[in-house]
């Protein structure tokens, strides 16, 4: 395939869309994109040089660059493994964003802003698990933006090229952060004419009944099963350009919108409640919430104190025992966002002047504003979240019945004393909602040019600007909430015996209140709770390329001469973030103002030794160095790489390559270190030195802790209150402390060996097998909370982990996060630990078969090998090897195997194709069941249930007619059978989800149904 011509619409969806992601070696010029021409179907012969490594230059120029590498010059050969998505592949999967483009990748840690609720938006990039701080991500051959603050929705994806990944170190070349590799988005620029790219597609599903709906049943929740078609998606792109003055000048520019639906958790059968197994091979029980439609009472005095009691859901205004059953408990997450609604519009344009060879100006610039929301219940929060002092509801309240003020008051039922309630309701209302604008602006400009046949060079620059506004729902006010429980009797009227001004009545014991008045009192005139996030980037590059061959400077056994490249670059990051009183009130935090500049020069070298003798078609030996100062470190930076290149004939290339890089924190890195702010963790784990909780029809039963005397002594916990009930966090929700910590630089080692052989007895055939080994020093990584207890856990106590715990006077781990406190939370944030490791094996192929008059096929296929991911958290632990293994500190990580494979029919006139594409997910299976104690698989903690999710396999169909060569249609289903994804308990400590499975991983919403269009003019 000739990856530099830029197609028509017909080439576009039909004749190109032979390709899943090739293992191409080569990429784009990004400095000098060609015109938009028209091209038939690309030739297996052009296809397979690419994969190998080289590839001829539509534009004529002979001038190729290879993601990886500065220096231009034609038949380059790649030394380190490249995996291309090209467009054609993106229309075959009818995505409507960057992150949906990758995650079929087996080289990139699959991601799902969209699809679960404690997100804020942003899409960024991972490769091989190693986080997207070492993943350098570029548009075009120039940075993004800020190494944390970026957020690839700024690409739009109809104006994908192709996507390059470069899994592989190549810090020495662009920067200390592409420690995991590089990823660049090749764009279609100086395109003539009008192109309409429009896309709709939804989710059409079938709810079945499973281990999820009978839980669910069982505590009184209503499972939604049967047909569903949801979750509409559109995503509609305008682009348009012009060519003057002969080709010299040439403006284009697009416009993109894109629109998702809301999918609640309860559209969906296996998320139709939160499955918790509190216990190992446990029983299964729905997460339930005190904070229900029919209002949650606690006497906190009498003889009736500590008991939980319910409004009747019949209506009676008589107390029940709180529990299971219709209308008691809660479902807390129904309402949570499976998919999230979502809106974006994407805007941008490009500009080249060519006033000759040796001078052409250059620019660009996009912009694009995301908004998503998360969904809450509006509810009444205990009097815990606002402190010590509890809520007063006076024993002569109009709103109580008989019944309900001698379980509340005793003796003093009908008189004017007030006696402490917990009060919690979930009222029947409109959602509140948490929303995040994510908007961004990225331009970049410069000149560049080729002088003579051997210099060319390359003078510009990038700046990026990313904002975050994250305006949070607000805990309704403690004072108000109290003066509308202080209720007296007006003449019948129930009456605020406050008598503040706008006091609604709250009658908090009955089912159902749905007083939009009252909530507008509970809510009203509460200061904002906002946010604001900005990173800035400014970069300027300075690069210059030489074919030294020119001048005669070759290497006696060689055709082509020594090249090399230079560049120098300064680059400053700006981070700091703004925050309202009233955010600060509900989660701590300060403002902060954060930069670092970095001064860098770079070298690189090319050197073939020999070129077309016997046993030896090529030898090369390539080199780069950089240098690196960063101003919040006194000492200076030093990457390089060596790589070298054997074929000892042209059917077979040896590649090797070894990278050293050291990463100093980015501005996000040291701002989420140092910067404290607490928040609140829940779910099935709690305090691990509390009793375990187990409710089964109402009644609920306390059993020993989860772990052991001597780990909880290591954490600062008295025997005595060992297994206390007086440690549980209220609702299950701790304490947790973000941040107060020093993030001190990084030193990362890669090495890849590999082989590309392209038979030349079978036409179209290329494959490539490669070894990658990483190996992060003094890793930086955020860690959450789980890090700490999870550690403790496993270690037996260890300090490094357990001192993490930090436990009140009395105890406990549930410190009011308003009174910033210094105890009582358990610790997360970015620091440093000890060290990341990644190792495997990437294997690629592609094969083209002609059918003579019949047409074509071409075959795809992507694999990798995760043989290592973890790392060694301590020097006194031992590796945790995570590959396969999923739970404990392995969260999601990599299945041992994965692959993609693309089989593409074409007819001999491109009027008709079809795509037939298999995702492969291997097995994961539970670390209990490891038997590494690294990560926690001791035969005590070995699993019957949910310790193996069995591989799955995905299948993709899209069908493309070119009805005329300005118009093509698609039909396209992915996941075409509909397969559900593997259910699991406690999903949130292992996915960050609460709807029971991995949605990152696995196709969870069903089956998905696209059409789409592109019209040209």
């Amino acid at each position: 395939m000739n990856w530099r011509t830029h197609v028509s619409c017909l080439a576009l969806v039909g004749g190109m869309m032979v390709a899943a992601p090739a293992i191409a070696q080569t990429a784009d010029n990004t400095n000098a994109a060609p015109p938009q021409t028209d091209t038939a179907a690309d030739s297996s012969d052009t296809k397979a040089a690419t994969i190998s490594g080289t590839a001829p230059d539509s534009s004529g120029s002979g001038e190729i660059v290879v993601t990886g590498t500065r220096i231009v010059r034609p038949n380059i050969t790649a030394a380190a493994p490249i995996t291309s998505v090209t467009s054609a592949d993106i229309r075959a999967q009818a995505p409507i964003n960057v992150e949906e483009v990758l995650n079929r990748l087996p080289q990139i840690s699959p991601d799902s802003q969209q699809n679960y609720q404690d997100s804020d938006g942003r899409q960024r990039i991972k490769l091989r698990s190693l986080g997207f701080e070492r993943t350098l991500v570029l548009v075009d051959g120039k940075r993004l933006g800020t190494q944390n603050g970026q957020d690839t929705n700024i690409i739009p994806v109809s104006l994908i090229e192709r996507v390059d990944v470069l899994t592989g170190g190549a810090s020495s070349v662009y920067g200390s952060d592409a420690i995991a590799g590089v990823v660049n988005f090749v764009l279609k620029q100086n395109f003539t004419g009008v192109r309409i790219d429009a896309n709709y597609n939804f989710y059409n599903h079938n709810n079945t009944s499973n281990i999820v709906t009978s839980a669910a049943q069982a505590s009184g929740f209503s499972p939604r099963l049967g047909q569903v078609n949801d979750g509409g998606r559109s995503d509609i792109a305008l682009t348009a350009g012009t060519s003057l003055f002969d080709g010299k000048l040439n403006l284009s520019g697009f416009v993109n919108y894109r629109h998702a639906d809301l999918v609640p958790y309860d559209a969906r059968s296996i998320s139709a409640c939160q499955l918790n197994q509190a216990t190992k091979d446990g029983p299964l029980s729905c997460q339930i919430s005190t904070y229900s439609v029919s209002g949650y009472v606690s006497p906190s005095t009498g003889t009736n104190a500590g008991r939980q009691y319910v409004n009747d859901p019949a209506g009676t205004r008589t107390f029940v025992p709180y529990g299971t059953g219709a209308g008691k408990a809660a479902n807390p997450y129904d309402g949570y966002s499976y998919q999230r609604q979502d809106n974006r519009v994407n805007a941008g344009g490009f500009v080249t002047l060519k006033l000759a060879p040796e001078f052409e100006v250059y620019g660009s610039a996009l912009w694009f504003r995301d908004r998503s929301i998360n969904r809450y219940p509006t509810r009444v929060f205990a009097a815990a979240n606002y402190g010590s002092d509890p809520f007063l509801v006076n024993c002569n309240n109009p709103f109580l019945s008989t019944q309900q003020a001698g379980i509340l008051c005793g003796a003093a039922a009908g008189t004017a004393t007030q006696v402490p309630v917990d009060i919690r309701y979930r009222f029947n209302a409109p959602f509140m909602t948490d929303t995040y604008t994510n908007t961004g602006i990225r331009a970049t400009a410069g000149v560049r040019g080729k002088v003579g046949d051997a210099w060319t060079y390359d003078v510009g620059g990038v700046f990026s600007r990313n904002q975050q506004i994250w305006d949070s729902s607000r805990l309704p006010s403690f004072d108000r909430v109290n003066n509308a429980l202080n209720v007296v009797s007006v003449n019948g009227v129930p009456t605020c015996a406050s008598g503040a001004a706008g006091c609604v009545p709250f009658d908090a014991f009955s089912a159902g209140n749905s007083n939009q008045a009252l909530i507008n009192y509970l809510y009203g005139d509460l200061a904002p709770a906002i946010q604001k996030q900005v990173g800035l980037l400014y970069d300027v590059q300075a690069n210059m390329t030489g074919d030294l061959g020119t001048y005669g400077i070759t290497s006696p056994l060689a055709t082509d001469g020594v090249a090399f490249a230079l560049g120098t670059e300064f680059r400053k990051d700006r981070q700091f973030s703004q925050l309202t009183p009233g955010f600060i009130e509900d989660y701590g935090g300060s403002p902060s103002d954060l930069a670092q500049h970095v001064w860098e020069s770079n070298i690189e070298v090319q050197a073939p030794l020999i070129q077309d003798r016997p046993f030896a078609h090529l030898l090369q030996a390539n080199g780069a160095y950089r240098l690196s100062k960063y101003s919040s470190n006194p000492n200076k930076f030093t990457t390089w790489k060596i790589e070298g290149l054997y074929a000892p004939v042209a059917d077979l290339t040896l590649r090797a390559s070894f990278n050293k890089a050291q990463r100093a924190p980015t501005v996000v890195e040291a701002y989420q270190a140092s910067n404290i702010s607490y928040t609140r963790q829940g779910g099935s784990q709690n305090d691990f030195c509390a009793p375990t909780v187990t409710t089964v029809n109402g009644v609920t039963t306390y059993g020993a802790p989860i772990a052991s005397r001597e780990v909880c002594r290591a954490t600062g916990l008295s025997d005595t209150l060992y297994g206390s009930t007086t440690l549980l966090c209220p609702n299950d929700q701790c304490t947790v402390r973000s941040g107060g910590f020093t993030a001190d630089p990084e030193t990362a080692y890669t090495q890849t060996y590999g082989l590309v052989v392209k038979p030349r007895f079978v036409k179209g055939l290329v494959f490539s097998v490669d070894r990658y080994r990483i190996k992060i020093n003094n890793s930086l990584g955020y860690n959450d909370y789980s890090y700490y207890t999870d550690g403790c856990l496993r270690s037996g106590g260890d300090s490094f982990f357990c001192s993490g715990i930090v436990r009140d006077a009395n105890g406990t781990l549930y410190a009011a996060a308003a009174n910033n406190p210094t105890s009582g939370f358990i610790r997360q944030g970015t620091t440093n630990y000890y060290l990341s490791i990644a190792r495997g094996w990437d294997f690629q192929g592609s094969y083209a078969l002609g059918l003579g008059g019949a047409g074509r096929l071409d075959f795809d296929f992507n694999g990798s090998l995760t043989t290592f991911a973890g790392g060694q958290d301590s020097p006194v632990q031992p590796q945790r090897n995570c590959t396969g293994y999923f739970g404990n500190g392995c969260s999601q990580l990599l299945p041992k195997w994965s692959h993609g494979l693309r089989t593409t029919y074409s007819t001999a006139d491109n009027v008709f194709n079809a795509s037939f594409n298999w995702r492969y997910v291997g097995s994961l299976t539970s670390a209990n069941n490891s038997g590494d104690e690294a990560i926690g698989g001791t035969p005590d903690r070995a699993q019957t249930t949910f310790y193996r999710i069995a591989p799955t396999s995905y299948f993709d169909l899209a069908l493309t007619f070119n009805i005329a060569r300005q118009f093509a249609f698609r039909v396209i289903a992915n996941n075409l059978f509909d397969k559900n994804p593997p259910i699991l308990a406690n999903s949130y400590s292992i996915s960050l989800a609460r709807n029971n499975t991995i949605p990152q991983r696995y196709d969870a919403l069903g089956r998905n149904i696209a059409i789409g269009t592109t019209i040209t003019f």
